[in-house]
């Protein structure tokens, strides 16, 4: 887990930084989407559980059969809904958090999260740490992002944790905001995430470390078939965070309030690329299930390569050069200097937002792009030279961007300009 930030105080992170059909669960299901369902999107934050008893998660919205059986669910737990946080857990346990398994994938009823625990290495799996809360956050993060995705969480840390999400056939978006203090140049799950983004033709976004520490060689948000993500102070005084890392992909919203891990209905401020980053999650997840609706497309997860499969074809390159083009730089005259941020600057501000923030007002401009309706002009040079400098170091580090698995060649995506993604 990323070094979390409550409100300015920092708190040092561990590192890591009813049943259903039993019978039938071994047997391979083959899953025709229906057209009876919304357009939806998946994402998959892995990190260190979720409270889904949280009114944050709670959805009256029935979730069709083909898409729970889709999941790979095994057990479907009808929560208790009555009570104190603990009462209902305690009134579930023989229920539900005692049926568990490694091998198990939980959907919890009234709610749009299915749940997994892979490596089985914490107290009760997937329901989130007594003494942390970070998934809960995360989650409500990406769910204030996009309200409707349909959430797989997995718990975890490892490599086992980000592989159950990235071969999960129907997820889009990975979103991972964990990794090693300081932005230290050690291998990590890059991977993991590798064959979620390169084979499976997913998204993932990395959180970039709790320091101005350069994010190029973070094993979670420097490979670059990720996105990294750094923090600015939003609504503030729109600088960039200072504990926050640098030369990163996009920067987005650092502090925010999140649903608590152990009562059912109270929030915390709390701050850190922990919650930047699934916050671009739910921000890509909304563009995604946008163009799925405008494209008559009702499945989820990379099909035929693509992440739109509808009456149009849109890969997950092309969702990453729109984010690229919509990025913006906010002006270094509003920084207030009692703030604690760092002020943007006017020279090379890449180095330290990448190409700018992600937030609302970018969201309609990314899917006029996508749709052909109102394209976004190219970044000027000095940023995209910048940004090629930041691409050319991460390839040279972490091995090149496979190009060719995507079925185009390395001179048609410099003349496509994303490159630099």
């Amino acid at each position: 887990m990323r070094n979390a930030l409550t409100m300015f105080f920092i708190i040092t992170a561990s590192l890591f930084s009813g049943c259903f059909a039993d019978a039938d669960v071994e047997e391979e299901i083959s899953i025709e989407f229906g057209d009876d369902f919304r357009a939806y999107s998946v994402v998959a934050p892995i990190d260190t559980g979720i409270n889904p008893y949280h009114n944050h998660f709670r959805s009256n919205e029935t979730l069709p059969q083909w898409l729970i059986e889709g999941l790979g669910t095994t057990i479907i737990c009808n929560l208790t809904m009555e009570g104190s946080y603990q009462e209902r857990v305690d009134a579930d346990q023989e229920s539900c958090w005692s049926q568990i398994t490694a091998s198990d994938i939980v959907y919890f009823k009234g709610t749009r999260i299915f749940g997994t625990s892979p490596d089985m290495d914490s107290g009760v799996p997937i329901l989130d740490d007594p003494n942390d809360g970070h998934g809960t956050a995360v989650t409500g993060a990406v769910l204030d992002a996009d309200p409707d995705a349909i959430i797989f969480f997995v718990e975890g840390f490892s490599d086992n944790a980000v592989l159950a999400a990235a071969n999960q056939p129907l997820v889009d978006i990975l979103t991972t905001s964990f990794g090693a203090p300081l932005s230290l140049p050690v291998p990590g799950i890059n991977d993991a995430t590798k064959v979620a983004v390169v084979e499976n033709h997913k998204i993932h976004t990395g959180a970039a470390d709790n320091s101005p520490s350069p994010a190029v060689q973070d094993a979670t948000a420097g490979p670059p078939w990720s996105i990294g993500v750094s923090g600015y102070a939003e609504g503030d005084d729109d600088q960039k965070e200072t504990m926050s890392g640098s030369y990163p992909d996009m920067a987005s919203d650092w502090t925010q309030y999140l649903p608590n891990h152990q009562d059912v209905d109270e929030y915390h401020w709390t701050s850190g690329t922990s919650f930047a980053t699934p916050r671009t999650a739910g921000f890509l997840a909304h563009v995604i299930t946008s163009l799925r609706e405008e494209y008559g497309d009702h499945g989820s997860g990379a099909r035929d390569s693509a992440l739109i499969n509808g009456s149009e074809l849109i890969f997950n390159h092309q969702i990453r050069d729109a984010l690229n083009r919509s990025g913006w730089y906010p002006g270094y005259q509003s920084w207030d200097p009692s703030s604690g941020t760092t002020p943007v600057s006017p020279i090379l501000p890449c180095t330290q937002l990448g190409w700018g923030v992600l937030n609302w007002s970018n969201i309609d401009g990314i899917i006029a792009h996508l749709n052909g309706t109102s394209l976004i002009p190219d970044r000027s040079t000095d940023v995209r030279l910048c940004m090629q400098a930041n691409q050319e170091a991460r390839e040279a580090y972490w091995g090149l961007y496979p190009f060719a698995s995507l079925g185009v060649s390395k001179q048609m995506a410099v003349e496509s300009e994303w490159l630099e993604v």
